[in-house]
């Protein structure tokens, strides 16, 4: 993908794909966005074939995006997204922020300066640290930048030195009748108004501070040169005293230990219970980077939003993407049987007779009047050449082949050039897995659970020199997944016939294609399609 779009319709084909699967995506995705709907993106769920990857390379074509299910995740939440605050903010800023009314946070992600998270900073730790400080008001290294912030104060002496930090009880001076000040305790921030004896006093004992409210500040204390600040604050005594508190970083109150975080990939039924069985109001989301991106409570599930597709070239369940319960299926269009996906609404659904998905995408783009691109009519001609064996499969019919005639036409280049693209043959290097497995699809047919992959080529007894280990790798296959057969197509365009191994008993295989089947092999000549004569007469065996 050149970007990243926000809320993607993804259009996907069936797991283990091949070429028409993949093609049909991209082209569907392409004619989509090309009608303004730019959020269309073509996705796959598995591998590219050999065999695909030659076509997208011939046409200069990116696969489609992997992803690997469509279930519901936290990113799909439309979850809060307070500021996170660094965690050298003041109590009062943030207090500030959450008060603001209907829609202001009562949570606050506290970050570090690169964003990672710090804490969680909520209402209830301000009231309580306000509360604590009611009887005994004492503050224990407050910032002087961040005091004077939070007071709307200056500096007005010159004293011998302004420490970075301040501590002491918060006293409010008045006097007495016995000693005639009220404090006597150097450790102290004291807070007065326009009372000199109060500050001389206070000067004299060498009090941290000395905070004058609503006053003019005479020559003698501006001259001042002792260790004591004396600050300036046009707010009232009462509100200053209150203020010293709220002066100190928010890192000093917020939860900061054993936090429990979400990231936007967590799915959400595996958040759920946390969320259920939780007192907090809301958990801190991260991306992938681990910074903080929101917050998310019990409320953001109620309504989720779901992921939204499009299927191509198949609707079975067995073939499809992870976790399509929990998507919102937009449409469907495929060439294959109907089968047993289910949707809650109605649907865009579009099934032909054809031989490939790619003719009927073709056909969509002429009854949209959209020209596709050279690039996207090469992919089109490519995926019907792949899908109808070079039209030689009994699934062809002749709009197949009159649409990828003009498809050629558009991208400049022969059926015959496409065709030896397409059909170069396997690379008998690769893995054996690679080579019988990428093109694989499940079935389950009248309780009877299998497996058919397809591989086709242009000489099969290339292919055949691996029979041994073809079959072992089907043979596990078969006992991991819990298949009652395995059946690979080895299907070669030359001799117009299908090399079928097959795991499974010998008898079974005889009744439905009638040629005599022995030692996990038979030759059916003629036999090109999986879905028009594979499957359909196991179906019409065991029905």
């Amino acid at each position: 993908m050149d970007s990243i779009v926000k809320d993607p319709v993804y259009v996907t084909g069936h797991q283990n794909p091949d070429t028409d699967s993949i093609v049909s995506a991209i082209a569907y995705a392409a004619l989509r966005n090309a009608l303004g709907d730019r959020e269309y993106v073509a996705a796959r769920l598995g591998n590219v074939s050999d065999e695909t990857q030659r076509v997208l390379d011939k046409f200069d074509a990116e696969p489609p995006v992997l992803i690997s299910n469509v279930r519901t995740q936290v990113r799909d939440l439309v979850f809060d997204t307070p500021p996170a605050m660094d965690r050298s903010v003041t109590i009062f800023h943030a207090w500030e922020t959450m008060k603001q009314g209907d829609g202001a946070p009562s949570v606050i992600p506290v970050v570090e300066d690169d964003g990672s998270l710090y804490g969680m900073l909520t209402t209830g730790d301000i009231a309580t640290h306000s509360m604590k400080n009611v009887d005994a008001p004492h503050v224990d290294n407050v910032p002087v930048y961040n005091l004077l912030s939070v007071l709307e104060g200056q500096i007005v002496n010159q004293p011998a030195g302004i420490p970075e930090e301040l501590s002491g009880d918060v006293i409010i001076a008045v006097p007495t009748a016995h000693e005639g000040m009220l404090f006597n305790n150097p450790n102290s921030i004291v807070v007065c108004g326009q009372q000199a004896d109060m500050v001389r006093h206070a000067l004299d004992i060498g009090v941290k501070a000395v905070v004058i409210c609503q006053a003019d500040v005479s020559e003698e204390f501006r001259n001042d040169t002792s260790e004591t600040l004396i600050i300036t604050s046009p707010l009232s005594a009462y509100r200053t005293a209150r203020m010293i508190n709220l002066a100190l970083p928010i890192d000093r109150i917020c939860a900061a230990e054993n936090l429990k975080v979400f990231h936007l990939d967590d799915y959400l039924d595996d958040v759920k219970d946390v969320l259920l069985n939780s007192r907090y109001r809301a958990y801190p989301i991260l991306d992938e980077n681990d910074k903080v991106v929101g917050t998310m409570g019990r409320y953001h599930m109620i309504r989720p939003k779901r992921k939204r597709v499009v299927l191509v070239d198949h609707n079975e369940l067995s073939q499809t993407v992870p976790g399509l319960s929990e998507a919102e299926v937009l449409g469907i269009i495929d060439h294959h049987r109907l089968a047993d996906i289910q949707t809650t609404g109605p649907i865009f659904f579009r099934n032909e007779v054809l031989g490939s998905t790619a003719t009927i995408i073709s056909g969509m783009y002429q009854e949209k009047g959209i020209m596709p691109s050279k690039k996207i009519a090469g992919l089109l001609c490519s995926a019907i050449i792949s899908d109808t064996v070079m039209f030689k499969s009994p699934t062809c019919t002749p709009h197949d082949k009159v649409i990828a005639e003009r498809m050629a036409r558009i991208a400049e280049v022969t059926l015959e050039e496409v065709g030896n693209t397409v059909f170069a043959g396997a690379d008998l290097s690769k893995p054996v897995d690679e080579l019988i497995f990428t093109d694989f699809k499940e079935f389950l047919i009248a309780d009877h659970k299998l497996g058919i992959g397809q591989v086709t080529c242009l000489n099969s007894d290339e292919l055949l020199s691996r029979q041994d280990e073809m079959l072992a790798a089907m043979k596990a296959r078969k006992e991991d997944r819990g298949y009652d057969y395995i059946l690979i197509m080895l299907t070669d365009v030359l001799k117009e016939g299908t090399e079928l191994l097959y795991i499974g008993d010998d008898q079974t295989i005889t009744n439905a294609y009638g040629q005599p089947a022995a030692n996990n092999a038979v030759f059916l000549p003629h036999v090109m399609s999986r879905k028009k004569q594979i499957v359909p007469r196991l179906s019409e065996l065991w029905g």
